[in-house]
C-alpha cells in the first residue's frame, strides 16, 4: 500500500483515522458507495498481537450479503449458528428455537483485517500505512489535520472525519466528545501459553485433568467463588495455532493491581492459582495481555463535520460486532453526502440509529455483569450490585415484559398462592373444602386436615409437590 503523502497540503472529501478492522469496513463501504477516503494508520503493517478471536451476531450475515463471508470462512475454524450461547452465568439455549438465531465466525482478528484489507484493495482503495494524526481542527467548511507519515509532517483539509481510532481516540478527544461511562475494578488477564502435555492430560467429555486441581473444563467461562477463568486450546479460534498452545482467562476483583508495568507470566500464573485454588504449569507464553471491564459511551458520533465509529464511540463486550455494524450504516450514507445525493438529515440518522445500538449493547454487558455477581454473591457475599447494573437489569426485563409468553409465565407464578384452592378441589365432598375457603376450622377438622394434607400430592404442570 503507498505510503506517501499527497503533499505538503492536500485536500479529501474524507479522511478515516484508524485502519483496524472497524477502519477498513468504513473504507470498502465508502468505495461501494462511490468515494475515495484517505485511510492514515500508525501501524506500519497489521499488528500481530492476538487481539479479538471472532464475530458474533448480526454481522456475520451482513459480511455474507457483502460476499465476503466465504473467505472469511476459509480463515476461520467455525462459521455459522450456534445453539448456545453464554448471557453472563446463563445460558441461553436456542435449540429450542428450532433454528438458532446467533452465528459467530471464529477466527483471529489480523486475519480479518487482511480480507478487509485485500477487498479495499480491489475496489480501488489505499491505506496510508505508518501516517498518524496528531492534531485535528474544524469549520464550518471542513476538518484540517495535522498528520504525521515516514516523510516528515504534512496538513490534510477534508470535508469529513471519522474516527476509527479506539478507545483512547484522539479524533474524540480533540473533538470534544464527551465519553462516560464505568471502569470497574475487576481485571481480566489472557494469556497465550503452553501447557505442558507431561502434566495435561485430556479426559473425556473435552476437558483437561491438571494434577492438583483435578479436572478441568475446556471452553466457556467457569465461575468459582474466587473470581472466573476459560481455558481453551488457541486451536480452537486459529487454524493454524502450534500444538499445545491453549488460551488461558482469569477475570477477579483487583482494584490494587499495577496496570502501568508489562503484565508477566509470572502475573498470569499467580492469578490462575488465586481463582482456580492452585498451580496451573504454563510455559512459553505467546501473548500476555490485561483488560479493565468498561463500558462506555460516546455522547454523541456526530459532532459538526467528525463522526465517530467502533471503539472511538463505544466500548463494552462485544463493541467490535457493534463497531463494523457502524461501518455499514454510516459508509452509503457519508458516501452519499458528500456526493451531494443525500436527503436532509441522513447524516444525523446515523448517530440516532447506531448511539441507540451502543445504548443497546452497554444495557446487555452492565445487565450481564449485575446477573454475574449476583450469581456470585457479590464482593461481600451480598450479592448487591452496581447501580448502573440495577438500572440495565430492570430496563432488559422492562423489555422482556413487553413479550406475551414472558408475561403469560409470570402470571402463571403468581396463581401459585392458589395452590391451597386447588388442593380443596381434589378433596371436593370433605369438610376441608370449606375450611379451606373460609379459614377457620374447629380442632377435629383440623386434625383431618393435617392427615389429608400429609398424604396428597399435587401436579402443578412442572413437578409433584407433597404437603
Amino acid at each position: 500500500m503507498s505510503t506517501r503523502p499527497p503533499g505538503r497540503v492536500g485536500d479529501a472529501d474524507i479522511v478515516i483515522a484508524g485502519g483496524g478492522p472497524v477502519g477498513l469496513m468504513l473504507a470498502c463501504e465508502l468505495r461501494l458507495g462511490g468515494a475515495d477516503p484517505v485511510v492514515l494508520e500508525r501501524l506500519p503493517g497489521i499488528s500481530e498481537i492476538p487481539k479479538g478471536n471472532g464475530l458474533v451476531g448480526q454481522i456475520v450475515q451482513v459480511l455474507d450479503y457483502r460476499g465476503l463471508l466465504d473467505r472469511l470462512r476459509a480463515e476461520a475454524t467455525w462459521a455459522g449458528p450456534v445453539p448456545r450461547f453464554s448471557f453472563g452465568p446463563l445460558q441461553l439455549d436456542f435449540s429450542r428455537l428450532g433454528t438458532s438465531p446467533l452465528h459467530i465466525l471464529s477466527m483471529p482478528q489480523r486475519r480479518l483485517e487482511r480480507v478487509l484489507e485485500q477487498r479495499l484493495a480491489e475496489l480501488g482503495g489505499t491505506v496510508r500505512r505508518g501516517h498518524e494524526l496528531t492534531a485535528l481542527s474544524q469549520d464550518d467548511d471542513a476538518v484540517t489535520l495535522d498528520a504525521l507519515g515516514p516523510d516528515g509532517a504534512y496538513q490534510l483539509r477534508a470535508r469529513y472525519l471519522v474516527g476509527c481510532d479506539g478507545a483512547h481516540s484522539l479524533v474524540r478527544k480533540q473533538a470534544g466528545v464527551g465519553f462516560p461511562g464505568v471502569t470497574s475494578t475487576e481485571l481480566s488477564r489472557i494469556g497465550q501459553v503452553r501447557l505442558p502435555t507431561a502434566k495435561l492430560a485430556r479426559f473425556g467429555g473435552g476437558g483437561v485433568k491438571v494434577p492438583g486441581l483435578g479436572r478441568l473444563k475446556l471452553a466457556g467461562q467457569v465461575r468459582t467463588p474466587r473470581g472466573t477463568y476459560s481455558l481453551a486450546p488457541l486451536a480452537r479460534v486459529d487454524k493454524n495455532a502450534p500444538a499445545g498452545i491453549y488460551i488461558v482467562y482469569t477475570s477477579e476483583d483487583d482494584p490494587t493491581a499495577d496496570l502501568s508495568a508489562p503484565m508477566t507470566l509470572d502475573e498470569l500464573r499467580a492469578s490462575a492459582r488465586q481463582v482456580l485454588g492452585g498451580d496451573l504449569p504454563m510455559t512459553d507464553p505467546q501473548r500476555l495481555s490485561r483488560l479493565v471491564g468498561n463500558s462506555r459511551l460516546a455522547d454523541r458520533y456526530l459532532s459538526g463535520r467528525v463522526l465517530l465509529a467502533g471503539d472511538a464511540a463505544h466500548v463494552f463486550g462485544l463493541s467490535l460486532n457493534a463497531g463494523l455494524l457502524d461501518a455499514v450504516n454510516l459508509g452509503w450514507k457519508l458516501a452519499a453526502q458528500v456526493q451531494g445525493r443525500a436527503p436532509g438529515g441522513l447524516l444525523v440518522s446515523y448517530h440516532a440509529e447506531r448511539h441507540l445500538a451502543g445504548q443497546h449493547g452497554i444495557r446487555c454487558t452492565r445487565a450481564q455483569s449485575a446477573l454475574t455477581a449476583i450469581s456470585d454473591g457479590g464482593k461481600d457475599g451480598s450479592g448487591e450490585v452496581s447501580q448502573e447494573g440495577s438500572e440495565a437489569l430492570r430496563e432488559l426485563f422492562g423489555d422482556v415484559l413487553q413479550q406475551a409468553e414472558p408475561v403469560r409465565h409470570i402470571r402463571e407464578l403468581l396463581r401459585q398462592p392458589g395452590q391451597l384452592r386447588r388442593i380443596g378441589e381434589l378433596i371436593e365432598g370433605s369438610t376441608l373444602t370449606a375450611i379451606l375457603r373460609e379459614g377457620h376450622a374447629n380442632d377435629s377438622a383440623r386434625r383431618e386436615l393435617q392427615v389429608r394434607l400429609r398424604s396428597i400430592r399435587v401436579r402443578d404442570d412442572r413437578q409433584w409437590t407433597s404437603f
